[in-house]
């Protein structure tokens, strides 16, 4: 494993780890780490440092949806073409092509369902390509981004004695 790949391991598991932490975790020194951060954020490898949040404990959480697309594509238009157009949404929180039953999977973040399902039928069904939507309303979250979520009991349920 070269020293990139190290560093990069060791900032997916914590992305508040110094460059001191990291060259310790590593067996680098950290002038060696520092560079390596440098050569990963300029190629483009390390697009940026985001935080994992709970939605659960916020005073007001948003409605989060995965939303299913399927589209035909014309002579003119590429996957990427659409992808592009899909991407410039601020609700927009991801997008992947898939292979399976549909094209596109996109995860979209609101204040409400109302505002939601109006972005979906406002915005993202009359795009000329997209012949289906299927919105599903995600319910709870249990892991984001590899961290599992919650207040670590494992099982809330009350306990029954013979």
């Amino acid at each position: 494993m070269s020293s990139h790949d190290d560093v990069l391991a060791a900032l997916e598991d914590n992305a508040r780890y110094t460059v001191e932490d990291i060259a310790r975790l590593t067996e680098t020194d950290p002038e060696t780490v520092e560079t390596a951060i440098d050569e990963l954020e300029e190629s483009g490898v390390i697009q940026g440092y985001r935080v994992v949040v709970d939605r659960s404990r916020l005073d007001e959480e948003p409605v989060r949806a995965a939303v299913e697309l399927n589209v035909t594509l014309d002579r003119e238009t590429s996957y990427d073409d659409i992808a592009e157009r899909l991407a410039r949404f601020p609700m927009v929180e991801s997008l992947y092509l898939v292979s399976g039953d549909f094209d596109y999977l996109m995860y979209v973040e609101g204040e409400s369902m109302r505002e939601v399902s109006a972005f979906i039928s406002d915005k993202v069904a009359p795009v000329p390509e997209i012949t289906q939507t299927v919105t599903n309303y995600v319910m709870d979250a249990y892991k984001e981004q590899g961290i599992t979520l919650g207040d670590g009991h494992d099982d809330d349920r009350l306990s029954i004695s013979p």
